[in-house]
């Protein structure tokens, strides 16, 4: 009884000394006034595309300097440009066998202004068939690294008139998805599309922390930071859609790690502190940010995503999504003994979190990349009253509880930080 006495009183003197440092780099008066710019009337609503998310961005990547990170590759800018493509449909027709395909029923997603394909142009067939999700399935075959041609069955003719207003990925390889919408399965087809295409630029923003020993291997913090923008007034006449808990407690969350792992400067494993943008608009940063990494690489990833509020179990807790599918929640409770904190499996399993946010694209590549939040999804009136509205402002949100979520996230990575741990990875075969 006295050894395990001796040792609790050991583990709760150790954690008592480093709560009392920690607490001097994060600390609810720090993490309120980097909150406080991020969900301001000025930044109105961070939507992608706006002048607006410019400053969110550059604001972001101010403090990334203050706090003294590396530009990715040494490129002198936190800024990772990239670009949407925007298209003007022009026109398209096509044949199948001896029939001929509505225009109406053609979309496509391409770089190119001009498309011309028949079966000998290499794309792979594929199907959406009646009972399919239609959305889960246009999407895996948008972000495949392979062109197809998919034949989309005639139930989903309304769901096909809305993928007009998607907005479209620049491909980082010379690659197009066509959806036509037919009852037909063609031996031989012509497919003739032309559109007026622009591109769209667009930043995450992404600091660097190399590693002491092991530079090469990479342990990520993200969240994102883009949100509604202005849109429809409220009932208090508020049109200003804040997003102070979605996302910019996560990019809030991003900035005081980055700033306490610096102050550490203990780190083994390189630390890559990124802001996505266009999480809102189909997760288009976490998509190009995950090509600029060789997964194999990545240690680990912590996506950070609406820590505002406290969860189903109240203060000092929150959840990870796809809890089950690594031992990297294990690992994180492990390094968390001693405290009053207390990681738990998403809750939330119906609602697919896992593959909702932007922990997903590296996720389907094998990394343990999971998402941390305390956001309530279920039903009405017990999920997040703010989400999504206007009055997701500042005032809604704990301070001084998300200052204790983000060092539990600082506290608990500190051994995958250290090159100590490597959660085990995800089953790819098991992912949609």
């Amino acid at each position: 009884m006295k050894r395990y006495f001796l040792t609790g009183l050991l583990m709760s003197i150790t954690f008592f000394v480093f709560s009392q440092d920690i607490d001097k780099i994060i600390n609810a008066t720090e993490v309120e006034r980097i909150e406080k710019i991020l969900s301001s009337d000025e930044m109105q609503g961070r939507k992608t595309f706006t002048p607006a998310i410019d400053r969110a961005a550059d604001f972001i990547a101010k403090e990334f300097k203050t706090i003294g990170l590396e530009t990715p590759n040494n490129s002198g800018t936190y800024l990772q440009d990239f670009y949407l493509t925007k298209t003007k449909f022009i026109s398209a027709k096509a044949r199948f066998d001896s029939d001929t395909i509505a225009t109406k029923n053609i979309v496509a997603f391409t770089s190119n202004p001009e498309l011309y394909i028949n079966e000998d142009s290499g794309y792979v067939k594929a199907f959406i068939k009646q009972g399919d999700n239609f959305n889960e399935q246009a999407f895996k075959y948008i972000r495949s690294e392979k062109s197809y041609l998919v034949l989309v069955d005639t139930s989903f003719a309304k769901q096909m008139r809305n993928m007009s207003s998607y907005k479209r990925p620049t491909f980082s390889k010379p690659r197009s998805t066509i959806f036509i919408l037919t009852a037909l399965n063609p031996k031989k087809y012509e497919i003739e599309i032309k559109h007026e295409v622009s591109k769209l630029k667009l930043a995450n923003v992404v600091g660097i922390l190399p590693g002491k020993t092991k530079r090469n291997e990479f342990v990520i913090f993200s969240g994102h930071y883009d949100h509604l923008g202005i849109g429809k007034p409220d009932a208090k006449g508020d049109s200003i859609y804040n997003g102070a808990n979605d996302d910019a407690s996560g990019t809030t969350a991003v900035i005081m790690l980055a700033k306490y792992f610096k102050q550490l400067d203990n780190n083994e494993r390189t630390i890559v502190f990124v802001a996505f943008t266009a999480e809102e608009i189909g997760g288009y940063g976490s998509r190009y940010f995950s090509e600029q990494y060789d997964p194999a690489k990545v240690a680990a990833m912590f996506n950070i995503e609406m820590i505002g509020t406290e969860s189903k179990w109240g203060r000092n807790s929150a959840y990870i999504t796809g809890y089950e599918k690594t031992d990297m929640g294990k690992i994180l409770e492990k390094n968390l003994e001693g405290s009053k904190f207390k990681f738990y499996p998403d809750p939330y399993t119906p609602q697919e979190l896992f593959y909702r946010s932007d922990n997903a694209t590296l996720a389907r590549q094998g990394v343990p990349a999971h998402t941390i939040s305390t956001s309530k999804m279920e039903e009405p009136p017990n999920d997040e009253p703010n989400y999504h509205k206007p009055s997701d402002e500042i005032g809604t949100l704990d301070m001084k509880n998300m200052s204790e979520i983000i060092k539990a996230i600082a506290v608990s990575s500190t051994s995958i930080v250290a090159g100590k741990d490597t959660p085990s990875r995800v089953d790819t075969k098991e992912l949609k």
